[in-house]
């Protein structure tokens, strides 16, 4: 179709045959590109661009839930096809208040989304007086300063992540940007300058010259910043025009790997505009430059094609390529192009899987963005991306978090798609009880809808072979001796030392006569076992683990004493100037039953170097309770998830468990621990996480039972962690244990846990019926308690007033 001298200079027709036209920036490889796919059919084209596609993308396509903040629709440009830019109206504020854009983000908050797209003409202040008196009255002298501040204002006060277009400006504004948000965006939209002269629709529009807009696309990345650029097709462009322009974005990428995704765009013509009888380009236009610019860019680079403009054959832009839909409001309209309506999440999930493919929510900076951001994020703005994200570095998904009350456990998500043949396959060797690779369990542990039923379902069905329809716990009690700690654990709110007398509670040591009277009153009230555990005291030796364990036994010689983490074990033996091995030959010759697997957090250096960086390494932690099962000390597993970890940080720890039992066996259970969140320091200080989805709670219960299952038939849940309900879910995902009764929790408490501190053999019982599974009480090695134990237990008198003795730290 013509689009005659109206697009400028030349006619240029959409199918763009041949080199580009004069006055376009000629990219080098522009003709040897062209003539690649001009013999090419777009059903051909499609093709190529599907199978690259998934072959870097997978069947997951993203998108961002976002609020639309038009924060001024003033521009100094004047683009012939643009509605979004008005001209200032008498009674009308140029600008969107404070309060003003508080009330679209806290919508936007409310309805779940995890971005604030900032859109906002040009630099209006170099046009119209009345926007300098405006930004004066706002205390501001541009229009990205004050853009600038209310971006942080949001990012602050309502969590979601802000990304700017704000068009050309300085490199200090870019900068400035940066500190401001987690991402911004300039759409190239054509290297032909033909666009800019007379008649084109770029002339007039200075920031729209594209040598300016390239050189800011090229200081973005100098500066890192995670960016978003594209082109727009249908504005007199010839298709060798776009490649050219594809071509100009992949280099700028492959120089500062800043580019996150680019976007095609399809001019669609606006009432009101010079362009506004031109022809919008036709549906196959927008195929055949998607499916092109899938074939010219990196693969890591998403691609993206807003549903909304192409209305009900949205669908059919799956085909060529492209991850992702760009930002899809559930709060507010398209405010560039209001004639297109955002397709809902629902249908924009149902046409998704239609093709095969998997929909699933993200945030504006992408995950491999995340994974680095001390890199790409200023410290400012990262804690506020960290805490909206899930352990794939996408959107969070649910506002639950461990240990709170307040927020009830999320429905299962519905599930659009199976499972597929990838997942399938893993499954399968995992049934067979095959050790599957650290890539393949990451995948498990980032299945979602159909994958992630499948994975649960496969769990479930293996804990029915491995450990039976048998719920088990243990009748105990909890006592932390200290909670003086010489190390500086990033997620732990229970140790306290110099820098820790700000968090909850006073430091303290427990007397001797106090730790063997909470014994005796745990051997009382059913208890088979006590958990003894305590920060690592600087002045404490080995021999003060030995006095509390001999405390233990004198009081009460028949009780379980489960004790001492790696941590406290490696504590004791250098202090006595001992080999482990010899201190735990001690340990165990002086009553102690089996050690607690605690200390592990992650079993990779470089989480641990994040979140306990003076604690025990990986190495050390393994060896010491390999050693505890060469002496015949039997030991739990743990792994505490949802902080900084990603999914391979998490599937490594558990093959290095899986490993050390299928050469020692001993190991009694595993027990994930989702993280904490509340009062966790490294929370605090914007270093993590706000703990794991429920999603990946369950996700990790079954994952264990898949990995560990065939050597570690028990699988366990905390239920100060997920309470009631959440545990029930879990028993559901791979889950035959629920610990122990505790009497006394504190350290997970300490941390802002609020599920209780006892969990009643009477309520646990009562639990069982409920859930329809038969309830057994077992001991620490998963025997049978004496008779009459659980009688006790059952029945047994309220806990006395614990009693502390406070010291100095």
């Amino acid at each position: 179709m013509e689009r005659g001298d109206l697009m400028g200079g030349r006619a240029a027709t959409s199918a763009g045959q041949g080199e580009p036209c004069e006055g376009a920036a000629g990219h080098e490889e522009t003709g040897s590109w062209m003539a690649r796919v001009e013999p090419l059919s777009i059903t051909a084209l499609s093709a190529l661009a599907w199978d690259r596609a998934r072959a870097f993308h997978g069947t997951r396509i993203t998108y961002s839930p976002k609020v639309f903040i038009p924060l001024t629709r003033l521009c100094r440009d004047v683009c012939h096809y643009c509605s979004f830019a008005q001209v200032p109206r008498p009674g009308h504020r140029a600008y969107l208040t404070p309060d003003e854009i508080r009330g679209i983000a806290a919508a936007g908050a409310a309805a779940g989304c995890g971005e604030a797209l900032f859109t906002l003409g040009e630099q209006p202040e170099a046009r119209y007086s009345v926007a300098r008196a405006e930004l004066a009255d706002l205390g501001h002298a541009t229009t990205n300063a004050y853009c600038a501040a209310m971006a942080d204002m949001v990012q602050r006060e309502f969590g979601l992540v802000a990304h700017v277009n704000a068009g050309i400006m300085t490199v200090d504004e870019l900068a400035a940007f940066r500190r401001a948000s987690g991402s911004q965006g300039l759409m190239l939209e054509s290297t032909s300058e033909r666009l800019t002269q007379k008649g084109g629709v770029h002339h007039g529009s200075p920031g729209k010259a594209p040598q300016r807009r390239l050189a800011l696309l090229e200081q973005a990345g100098t500066l890192a910043i995670p960016f978003t650029t594209g082109i727009l097709i249908g504005i007199g462009e010839t298709r060798s025009e776009r490649v050219d322009a594809l071509l100009a974005i992949r280099d700028l990428h492959v120089r500062h790997d800043h580019i996150q995704e680019v976007i095609v765009q399809n001019f669609l013509p606006k009432p009101g505009t010079k362009l506004a009888d031109v022809p919008a380009a036709g549906f196959d236009e927008l195929l055949w430059t998607a499916a092109v610019a899938r074939l010219i860019l990196p693969g890591t680079v998403h691609l993206q094609v807003p549903p909304n403009l192409s209305f009900d054959r949205f669908g059919e832009l799956l085909a060529a390529g492209i991850d992702d839909w760009g930002g899809v409001s559930p709060v507010t309209p398209d405010h560039v192009n209001p004639e297109a309506a955002w397709p809902a999440a629902d249908r924009l999930a149902a046409i998704t899987a239609a093709a095969g493919l998997e929909l699933v929510p993200r945030l504006p900076v992408y995950p491999d963005y995340l994974a680095q951001r001390s890199r790409w994020l200023d410290p400012a703005v990262a804690p506020v991306v960290l805490r909206a994200s899930d352990g794939a570095g996408l959107l969070r998904q649910d506002r639950w978090f461990p240990g709170g009350t307040e927020i009830v456990v999320p429905p299962a998500a519905p599930t659009l798609l199976a499972a597929g043949p990838r997942i399938d396959a893993i499954l399968a060797r995992a049934d067979r009880g095959e050790r599957i690779d650290s890539g393949d369990i990451a995948e498990l542990l980032d299945a979602r809808g159909g994958a992630a039923a499948a994975v649960m379902a496969a769990a479930d069905a293996a804990r029915a072979r491995q450990a039976g329809d048998t719920i088990t716990y243990v009748v105990n009690r909890n006592i932390n001796y200290t909670n003086i700690c010489a190390y500086k654990c990033g997620f732990c709110a229970f140790s306290k030392g110099k820098k820790h007398e700000h968090l909850r509670g006073k430091p303290y040591d427990l007397p001797l006569a106090e730790i063997g009277r909470r014994v005796a009153e745990a051997w009382g009230r059913g208890a088979t076992e006590v958990c003894m555990q305590g920060g690592i005291h600087p002045r404490f030796t080995g021999r003060d683990y030995l006095a509390v364990l001999a405390t233990a036994k004198e009081v009460q010689p028949s009780i379980h004493v489960h004790a001492f983490s790696p941590l406290e074990v490696q504590h004791g033996a250098a202090t006595l100037e001992m080999g482990e091995r010899r201190y735990l030959e001690m340990l165990r010759d002086a009553g102690l039953g089996s050690l607690p697997g605690t200390a592990a957090e992650i079993l990779d250096d470089k989480v641990r170097a994040q979140i306990c960086p003076d604690k025990l390494d990986t190495a050390g932690w393994l060896r010491i309770v390999r050693t505890a099962h060469e002496i015949g000390l039997r030991t739990t597993a743990t792994i505490m998830f949802g902080h900084v970890e990603g999914h391979g940080d998490a599937a490594r720890h558990l093959l290095a468990i899986r490993d050390l039992q299928d050469e020692t066996g001993g190991f009694t259970e595993f027990v994930p621990l989702p993280f904490v969140h509340a009062e966790a320091p490294m929370f605090l200080k914007g270093l993590a996480r706000r703990g794991p989805t429920f999603r990946e709670v369950e996700l990790m219960h079954a994952v264990a039972r898949l990995v560990l299952g065939p050597l570690i038939p028990n699988i366990q849940s905390s239920w100060v962690k997920l309470g009631e309900a959440g545990m029930e879910r879990c028993l559901c995902a791979g889950v035959n244990d629920l610990g122990g009764t505790l009497m006394n929790e504190s350290i997970s408490r300490a941390a802002g846990a609020s599920h209780g501190q006892e969990w009643s053999p009477r309520a646990i019982e009562a639990f069982g019926e409920r859930v329809g599974r038969p309830v057994r009480q077992r001991t620490t090695l998963y025997g049978t308690p004496h008779a009459g134990r659980r009688n006790q237990s059952i029945n047994a008198a309220p806990l006395t007033p614990l009693q502390f003795a406070t010291a100095a730290c």
